[in-house]
């Protein structure tokens, strides 16, 4: 087994945490997102599929879900990024017995800013968990385990997984989810039902191109700021939607291909996304084996590739629904992991790109935070759009300005008084 490396992370550093086949990664830099420092593995050789950090009510927690083809799925936490862990006695995430279900992944973890007391996990078979004690006990949510379409869903290439949790930050009792092979379901009254919202989604390998359910949805992303609207990468074809789901339109405009997995949204641009196609549900490798970031700024009507500093030769890369994020900076910084053990990172938005580690194992999850301020997961974030602060004047510079005001008013009143 390697030697276990621990990172040494301070309140305004960025945090990237890596998932890998083998285990687990914490990466910080500071703001300036230049030089990384790595930690790890943790969970030396096991595939962990989802992390979180959870910085909520003062906490620099981060969890992430360890599988073992001995000893099954469970969660773990660390309070001090790596250097001790916990792990609980008994396996909290667990189906109750008169279900008929057993656990066999998790994968994803949430721990929403605008819920400080919950966190979630979306696990395989589909379904979803909460908690009420930070993470302490977990109990099914009954909608979603109780649902009447549950013995109609089908697995997909990864299973039957709930991949997908993005709590609405304003309303508590509204959160979308997304499972393939399901589609999407929304709850309104805290999980007690949960409503498909499949509209204008299409499932090609289905007679029934566009069912109530059935879809095969790969990642959604909620724009911040603007909480209706969200981002969908479907298997095969690229949407939003600006009403909670209740519609979704084809933004698929001028990409190289409409088949991928992951998608975010911009920390702080509503009208700002980011995608990675590949080429085919055959083919999951970049189109013309050029590795490109594809970028919205107007909501979908078009894309522009990102290619500087990204590999445009013989890169048949694969990037996983869970392996890209953002962070909150200002410019924010974009991050992916590769299947060939690559993580890249812009820190200006994807204008550059630089490789931040390589030669790990195939990259799986990517989660990034800013230590320190008071969020959790960045998925769902109710984070504002912000005017910049307006500039302190010194004395002297308003006195200044002030002088040259009266100046100009007394010209105008003398070129006016010329004029009569």
């Amino acid at each position: 087994m390697p030697a276990v490396q621990h990172v040494s992370v301070k309140n305004g550093d960025v945090l990237l945490l890596v998932g890998t086949m083998k285990g687990a990664f914490f990466l910080r830099s500071d703001k300036s997102r230049k030089r990384w420092s790595v930690g790890g593995p943790y969970s030396a050789g096991s595939p962990v599929y989802a992390l979180a950090y959870d910085g909520r009510a003062g906490r620099n927690r981060v969890w992430w879900a360890t599988q073992s083809f001995r000893w099954g799925t469970f969660l773990k936490s660390t309070d001090d990024f790596g250097k001790t862990s916990t792990e609980p006695e008994t396996y909290s995430v667990k189906f109750p017995e008169s279900s008929g279900l057993a656990l066999k992944n998790i994968w994803q973890i949430s721990a929403p800013a605008s819920r400080p007391d919950k966190l979630y996990c979306g696990v395989e078979p589909a379904c979803l968990f909460e908690s009420s004690d930070n993470g302490a006990t977990w109990t099914p949510v009954p909608g979603m385990l109780n649902h009447p379409h549950r013995p109609k869903w089908m697995p997909g290439g990864g299973g039957l997984c709930l991949h997908t949790i993005a709590p609405h930050p304003d309303n508590p009792q509204s959160t979308i989810i997304a499972i393939s092979t399901a589609g999407c379901y929304r709850t309104d009254d805290g999980g007690a039902t949960f409503e498909a919202k499949n509209t204008g989604i299409r499932a090609v390998f289905l007679p029934d191109k566009y069912p109530e359910f059935g879809q095969c949805v790969h990642k959604i992303a909620r724009a911040a700021g603007r909480p209706e609207r969200m981002y969908l990468q479907n298997h095969w074809g690229l949407y939003r939607s600006d009403n909670g789901g209740d519609s979704w339109t084809d933004i698929a405009n001028g990409v190289p291909s409409d088949f991928g997995f992951p998608v975010v949204a911009h920390p702080q641009d509503p009208d700002t996304a980011y995608i990675i196609p590949v080429e085919s549900d055959e083919y999951r490798c970049t189109p013309e084996g050029k590795l490109r970031v594809y970028r919205t700024r107007n909501a979908g009507e078009s894309w522009e590739p990102l290619t500087s500093g990204l590999p445009q030769k013989n890169a048949l890369e694969t990037i996983l629904r869970d392996s890209m994020a953002t962070d909150m900076l200002d410019p924010a910084g974009i991050y992916f992991g590769t299947r060939s053990g690559k993580v890249y990172g812009s820190s200006n938005e994807g204008k550059n790109w630089d490789v931040v580690i390589e030669g790990l194992p195939p990259v799986v999850c990517v989660r990034a935070a800013l230590v320190g301020d008071g969020a959790g997961s960045l998925l769902g974030s109710s984070k504002k759009n912000k005017k910049p602060a307006a500039k302190k004047v010194s004395p002297r510079a308003s006195a200044a300005r002030k002088r040259k005001a009266t100046a100009k008013k007394s010209a105008a009143k003398k070129a006016a008084r010329r004029s009569r």
